[in-house]
């Protein structure tokens, strides 16, 4: 949504061990250019922007601070909010494979209207996936109950197609028992930040669950949000491939940065293999 869009451009490919690659380009026009070659992905996860930048406070190590991670998150009303969500959502859908399904993480102020967005493009939402985070920051205005979850929504193109779901892998995870929708996962870790960080970045181990419970290894995975790169990060370690779309030149390097982290990782275990 911002008003000096670059265009789209391969910012940085890596081959080996998976491929992944980088576009720095806006999201809409980013995928178009996707439609127009005729891509498809077996999944694609999109943690888009909350419009929670508009002079609110939040608690950051023990400080008071302003909430402006950037002018992507400044809402523009909720109309253009939810026109907007819709617009990626259409292209998404448009580029999933017919059995790939569609990841999308929000809180309140975004999550409902890209349920109804989904709904609106006749997409099957197959869960509601709360991920609860032990360790959120104080509410500071003490008016609310403290906010320490976010909403995962899963969704196939439409109700007619076919999705995949590791079952099986999902319950030997949870010691023979089934995978429940309430995942516990602390912020990043600070190991995890050592190339940089962003301010909306999501753990790797949130990442790496919803690659494995949805997709086979070889796959490929597109996040038109790239952000930090953590689902290229979590798709190169768990040998899927991965496109990414970021519109920060900033955030294409560190998203460059820590895909060579992974690889390198990669190319560690399989030593000792």
């Amino acid at each position: 949504m911002s008003k000096n869009i670059p265009k789209p451009k391969i910012f940085y490919t890596a081959r080996k061990p998976v491929s992944a690659r980088i576009i720095h380009g806006d999201c809409l026009s980013s995928m178009d250019k996707l439609i127009k070659e005729n891509k498809k992905f077996d999944m694609i996860f999109a943690d888009p922007p909350y419009f929670l930048s508009n002079g609110g406070i939040t608690c950051q190590s023990g400080k008071m601070v302003k909430v402006d991670k950037g002018g992507w998150d400044k809402s523009q009303g909720q109309k253009l909010n939810h026109e907007f969500n819709i617009e990626w959502i259409r292209r998404c859908r448009e580029l999933l494979e017919d059995h790939g399904t569609l990841w999308v993480s929000g809180t309140m102020h975004i999550i409902y209207s890209v349920g109804f967005a989904m709904e609106e493009l006749e997409m099957k939402i197959l869960n509601n996936v709360t991920w609860q985070k032990p360790n959120p920051p104080p509410n500071l205005a003490g008016r609310y109950f403290t906010h320490s979850t976010e909403t995962l929504l899963w969704a196939r193109k439409n109700e007619k197609s076919k999705h995949i779901y590791n079952y099986s892998l999902m319950k030997k995870e949870k010691e023979g028992k089934q995978m429940k929708d309430v995942w516990t996962f602390t912020a990043p870790k600070k190991s995890e930040k050592t190339e940089g960080k962003h301010p909306t970045q999501k753990p790797i181990g949130l990442l790496d669950r919803i690659i494995r419970a949805s997709t086979e290894e070889g796959a490929t995975i597109l996040d038109p949000f790239l952000g930090s790169g953590t689902t290229s990060v979590a798709s190169v370690l768990s040998g899927r491939n991965s496109t990414g779309i970021e519109q920060s030149k900033k955030f294409c390097e560190l998203s460059k940065k820590r895909i060579q982290w992974a690889q390198k990782e990669v190319k560690k275990q399989n030593m000792f293999k």
